[in-house]
Parts: C-alpha cells; sequence; structure tokens
C-alpha cells in the first residue's frame, strides 16, 4: 500500500447527487477528487493508494463507513477522515470519532464549511512533526497548551487527541477565561458556515470534550456549565 497521496481527496457515498455535488466543489477548490459509491469499491482501491483525505458517508451497502474507517485507521494513523453524517445518527457519529475519525458533518451541510474542514485537515497533516513557527500560534492557559496552527492541545504536557470542532470549540473557551459563551456563540466559532447546527450539537462536543481531557486528568474540571446561558472555561 502507498502512502497517502496529498491533494486527492476520495467521497465515498452511496448517494450520486452528494458525490457529484462534493466533488464538483472540491475541483473548483484545485483538489483532485475520486469518487466511490460504496465501502468495498473504496477499499479495494485505497489497498493500492490511500487518497490524501478521505469523506465518508455511514450507512452505505457492501462496506459501511464504521467498517472502512477501522480499516483505513489500520492502515494510517494520519490519513484525515471527515464523515458526512444524518442530523439523527448522533450514535454513528460517536462511533466514527471512537473508531479514529478526524471530525464529520451533518447533512445537509454548507459546501463553505466542508471546503473550510478539509483545508484544516490538509494543514493539521502538512504540520504535523514541525515546531511553532512561533510563539503567537500557541496559547498557554494555566496547564493548557493550544496551538493553532497544528489544531493540537496538551494539557499538563500530555497531548490531547481532540477533533477540529472539538478545537475550535475549546478555543473559543479559552481565549477568554472566565467568560460565559453562549451555544449560539459556540455554534458560531466550531461551525462559522454552517447553518444547521443544533444547541445540541454543541452540549455533545462539551461532553466529548471533557470526557477527552478526563482520560488524562481524572480531577479536570476546568470547563463549566452556565445553567440556562452557556459555558465557560476555568483557568487551573
Amino acid at each position: 500500500m502507498k502512502p497517502p497521496q496529498a491533494g486527492i481527496v476520495a467521497v465515498v457515498d452511496d448517494e450520486e447527487s452528494i458525490r457529484e455535488t462534493v466533488a464538483f466543489a472540491l475541483k473548483r477548490e484545485g483538489y483532485s477528487v475520486e469518487t466511490y459509491a460504496d465501502g468495498a469499491s473504496a477499499w479495494s482501491a485505497f489497498q493500492k493508494t490511500l487518497p490524501g483525505l478521505v469523506l465518508l458517508d455511514v450507512l452505505m451497502p457492501q462496506m459501511d463507513g464504521l467498517e472502512l474507517c477501522r480499516k483505513l485507521r489500520g492502515a494510517s494513523e494520519t490519513l484525515p477522515i471527515l464523515f458526512l453524517t444524518s442530523r439523527d445518527d448522533e450514535l454513528d457519529r460517536v462511533l466514527g470519532l471512537e473508531l479514529g475519525a478526524d471530525d464529520y458533518l451533518c447533512k445537509p451541510f454548507s459546501m463553505r464549511e466542508l471546503m473550510a474542514r478539509v483545508k484544516v485537515l490538509f494543514r493539521r497533516v502538512a504540520l504535523l512533526g514541525r515546531p511553532p513557527a512561533s510563539e503567537a500560534d500557541v496559547l498557554r492557559v494555566g496547564s493548557l497548551l493550544l496551538d493553532f496552527e497544528r489544531y493540537q492541545v496538551h494539557w499538563k504536557d500530555a497531548p490531547v487527541a481532540l477533533t477540529v470542532t472539538e478545537f475550535l470549540i475549546l478555543r473559543a473557551l479559552v481565549r477568554h477565561p472566565g467568560h460565559v459563551k453562549s451555544r449560539k456563540q459556540l455554534m458560531d466559532e466550531g461551525y462559522p458556515y454552517d447553518a444547521y447546527v443544533s444547541e445540541r450539537t454543541i452540549d455533545s462536543h462539551i461532553k466529548r470534550l471533557r470526557s477527552k481531557f478526563a482520560q488524562i486528568d481524572p480531577d479536570f474540571e476546568a470547563i463549566d456549565t452556565v445553567h440556562g446561558v452557556g459555558y465557560r472555561y476555568r483557568e487551573t
């Protein structure tokens, strides 16, 4: 199996209209695109050469997106994988993230939002292992360190594996410690081009953020819920 090919995006979705629309938008941005109607045909091709990034539907014939994600993550730890999911399939989204997907967008989604996520994921892979360009790219707040260029986070010097969305939401909270951010503000920060995000989605992301930090530090309590308003990052 050849290493991932930078600049090539694979779109794996059994809905022809989505494949065509997404492929058109990607090509307009200058990316090379490969499309597949099911997981099995995609995996057959990927065993020869991996693309640079995979956009992946969950429910597909022959091999679903979750199984394909598992196989892809076994082949490459750094290959960017973004799920395109139904708004109602929260369980599938959580399973996808646990299997190693980098992020997800809910259908219907904004093409501007999708293109923004693709650019971020490619940039994050390109910068893996490189030192920060300057101190301006890094924010330190107590035990927390955020690297804005790489979308990476450390807590007490331990890396915390966050999705792009989780990073953007955490960044919104951390930039102003002690200030309360409403769910609407966090929606705008985490999904700047997507009009279909709900407050429930933000609550789910906050829950996962807390869980990921708690896996590293069981005493982590830096993200407060302000009932009826939103959330606040408390410097520790």
